[in-house]
C-alpha cells in the first residue's frame, strides 16, 4: 500500500521528481535527461498505475489522493500529500487536475512483438507535435488499433504533453521504434501487412476502397502535420488513401485523419 506522506515545503528534496516541469532543460520527462514518465489526473494516473511502468511517487491535494484511495492500496510507492500551492510552487504552474505520478520508462516492446499479432498497425513518420501524438494514440485504443510504430522524426510518446492528450492510452497501446526507415516498411510487408498511405492526393483510392479490399492485416501510414509523408515512404507503400472532403478542405489535421482512418478500418 502506498505511504501517505504529508508536505508542507515546497523545497523538500524528495519532490525533486516533480519540480521544474516548464524548465525545458531541467524537465524530468526529457528522453535525453531523467527520462521519467509523468502523468496528470485521477484518470491518467489509475491508468499509469494500472500499467507496467514502475511508479516512483504521487504527488496531490488531499482531495485527489483520497479519489486514488483504491487505486493505492496495491501501489509500493509514496504519495505527498500538499496543498494547491506547494504542489504550484514545486511544478511551476497551477495544476487544475491536483495530482501527478511518475514512474521509471518501462523496457518498448520488439518490433517483431509489436507486429507479430496485430491486424490492425499505426505507421508515423515525422509526427513530431507531442498533442496530436497523443491523440492519435487515444484514437487507436478508442478505435482497437494493435500497436504503433514510430518512424523517422516522430516525438516522445512519453512526454508529458503526449501521455496528457492521450488521457493515459500511450501507457496501453504497445509501441515501439521502426529504428531502420523506411526498411522497416518492407519488413511489415514480409509480416503480410498491406501499407496503405494517408495522403490528400486526387489519384489515391478512398478509404471504403480500401476496406472494401478487405486485407487481412493492413498498416495505415501517416506522415507529418505539414508536409505529409515522405516521397519514400509514399513509394514504399502498396496503396495511397484518402480521405474523401468537401470542395476547398485538402486535408485534415493528423490525429482527426487517423481517427476517421482507424474508425473505417477497425469497424
Amino acid at each position: 500500500m502506498a505511504l501517505l506522506i504529508d508536505v508542507d515545503d515546497a523545497a523538500d528534496p524528495r519532490l525533486d521528481d516533480f519540480r521544474d516541469l516548464t524548465t525545458a532543460d531541467r524537465r524530468p520527462d526529457r528522453p535525453g535527461g531523467r527520462g521519467l514518465v509523468i502523468a496528470e489526473g485521477t484518470v491518467v494516473v489509475r491508468r499509469l498505475l494500472d500499467s507496467p511502468y514502475p511508479v516512483r511517487a504521487l504527488l496531490g491535494v488531499p482531495k485527489r489522493i483520497a479519489e486514488l484511495a483504491d487505486d493505492l492500496a496495491t501501489v509500493n510507492a509514496p504519495a505527498y500529500v500538499t496543498s494547491a500551492q506547494i504542489m504550484s510552487d514545486v511544478v511551476g504552474f497551477h495544476l487544475n487536475r491536483g495530482v501527478l505520478a511518475v514512474a521509471d520508462r518501462a523496457p518498448k516492446p520488439t518490433f517483431d512483438e509489436v507486429v507479430a499479432n496485430a491486424r490492425v498497425l499505426a505507421v508515423l513518420e515525422g509526427v513530431n507535435d507531442h498533442e496530436n501524438l497523443g491523440a492519435m494514440f487515444r484514437n487507436a485504443a478508442a478505435f482497437g488499433v494493435d500497436g504503433v510504430l514510430l518512424g523517422a522524426s516522430c516525438a516522445d510518446p512519453l512526454y508529458r504533453r503526449s501521455v496528457r492528450v492521450s488521457m493515459g492510452h500511450v501507457l496501453r497501446v504497445p509501441f515501439t521504434t521502426a529504428e531502420r526507415w523506411p526498411c522497416a516498411l518492407d519488413e511489415l510487408r514480409r509480416y503480410g501487412f498491406h501499407l496503405a498511405a494517408l495522403t490528400p492526393r486526387s489519384e489515391a483510392v478512398t478509404l471504403r476502397n480500401v476496406h472494401e479490399a478487405g486485407y487481412e492485416r493492413i498498416a495505415l501510414l501517416f506522415g507529418s502535420e505539414g508536409h505529409g509523408l515522405s516521397q519514400a515512404a509514399l513509394d514504399a507503400a502498396d496503396s495511397w488513401v484518402r480521405i474523401p472532403m468537401a470542395s476547398g478542405v485538402d486535408s485534415l489535421n493528423v490525429a482527426t485523419a487517423a481517427a476517421v482512418a482507424f474508425y473505417e478500418l477497425t469497424r
